[in-house]
């Protein structure tokens, strides 16, 4: 009978706290998303089983020596596996739609007021005591709004490392969660008829043009900026890898086996930081709340600058890709041309759409660096 109670006490069932049982409820509702719902799996399925193994009562597998807090030491705590990703997000993206319409830069950068609207926020709630945080907390947490979980990682890690778990969890948690969040609000801020604009042909942009932009990007924005310069450096490089065509083999592994495996190791860290007892804290949700505030500040900002444009502009803009001006690529984007077919199954918008996207990015990259470089 001994044995038994002995046996008994070393379960899982029997160690299991309350705040456990309810996150691996939300890790499996993670994966239902992922796998039944199809809401970025890539994202959303390594976070989710990460989650699970990291509330698993007794395993200690996100603790001490468990392989998951190993992961989340190696690559998030020292800020590698953010630049790696955006080294694989440069070699994955085209600056083509950005150069052939150089004005859908604008919506970038209007998408980034969620960014200092939170930052604002955060330090709104600490003067009210309702949250304790500090100005590079704030600031750490601010970065949400661009909905870039590889900025928002190397930015926590430089400002805010004790609230690094939350950061990661909470601007992944929004990137994943892109096609539910957004659409209500692109859909609130326009009419049907603003749905339904059809833009006009993009340019053609020539190689040498998209070999020349990543170089001069780079060289404006990091030598006013030095602390952006990580970030863009390794965005920028991706890009010439693969604009250059010399490189072929080094551009598709950076594109697919680099980024792919990176991935997975990254998801896993992040799902290893929703464990009960860190997660179900009042500063945690509080960062949630700020960060979905932050998003969809962002996403609105995008798509009123899009609606102001066409006030005083000849070729209308489908004020649907202003809210592709969060950095979440290419999944704004891509909620940009579904939600413009439903209005008119023959607009296709996501080359347009790109080019804020890809503004969001830069954008997000040259607010982290602001942010670093007077806050750090």
């Amino acid at each position: 009978m001994e044995q038994l109670n002995l046996l008994w006490s070393n379960t899982g069932l029997n160690q299991m706290v309350w705040g456990q049982g309810l996150m691996l409820l939300v890790g499996m509702l993670l994966l239902y998303l992922a796998i039944v719902k199809n809401f970025e799996p890539l994202l959303l399925l390594p976070i989710g089983f990460g989650a699970i193994l990291a509330n698993i009562p007794g395993a200690g597998i996100a603790e001490g020596s468990g392989i998951l807090h190993v992961f989340y030491v190696i690559g998030i705590e020292s800020g590698a596996f953010p630049l790696i990703i955006f080294m694989g997000v440069g070699a994955l993206t085209d600056f083509g739609p950005l150069l052939a319409n150089p004005k859908t830069l604008l919506l970038g950068a209007a998408a980034q007021f969620g960014i200092f609207a939170t930052l604002l926020g955060a330090i709104g709630l600490t003067a009210l005591g309702v949250f304790d945080f500090s100005l590079t907390d704030a600031a750490a947490i601010g970065i949400i709004g661009g909905a870039d979980g590889p900025t928002s990682i190397y930015v926590a890690s430089k400002l805010a490392p004790d609230l690094l778990g939350a950061i990661a969890v909470a601007s992944y948690s929004y990137m994943a969660l892109v096609p539910l969040i957004q659409p209500p609000i692109m859909r609130a801020l326009t009419t049907e008829k603003e749905r339904q604009i059809e833009m006009v042909q993009l340019r053609e942009v020539s190689q040498s043009e998209k070999i020349i932009f990543p170089i001069m990007l780079l060289m404006l924005v990091a030598l006013l900026l030095p602390d952006a310069a990580p970030l863009l450096g390794m965005f920028a490089f991706g890009n010439l890898m693969k604009e250059s065509g010399v490189v072929d083999r080094l551009s598709d592994t950076t594109q697919n086996a680099l980024i792919n495996i990176v991935t997975i190791f990254l998801g896993l860290a992040v799902g290893s930081k929703l464990m009960a007892d860190k997660f179900l804290q009042p500063e945690t949700l509080g960062i949630l709340l700020l960060g979905m505030v932050a998003f969809a500040i962002g996403t609105a900002c995008g798509v009123i600058m899009a609606k102001t444009m066409n006030l005083f502009s000849k070729n209308k803009i489908n004020p649907l890709i202003g809210s592709a001006g969060v950095s979440a690529v290419p999944m704004a984007a891509r909620v940009s041309n579904k939600v413009g077919l439903e209005s008119n199954p023959h607009n296709f918008l996501l080359m347009h759409a790109m080019g804020p996207n890809v503004a969001g990015v830069i954008g997000s990259a040259i607010a982290a660096g602001i942010m670093i470089q007077f806050l750090g």
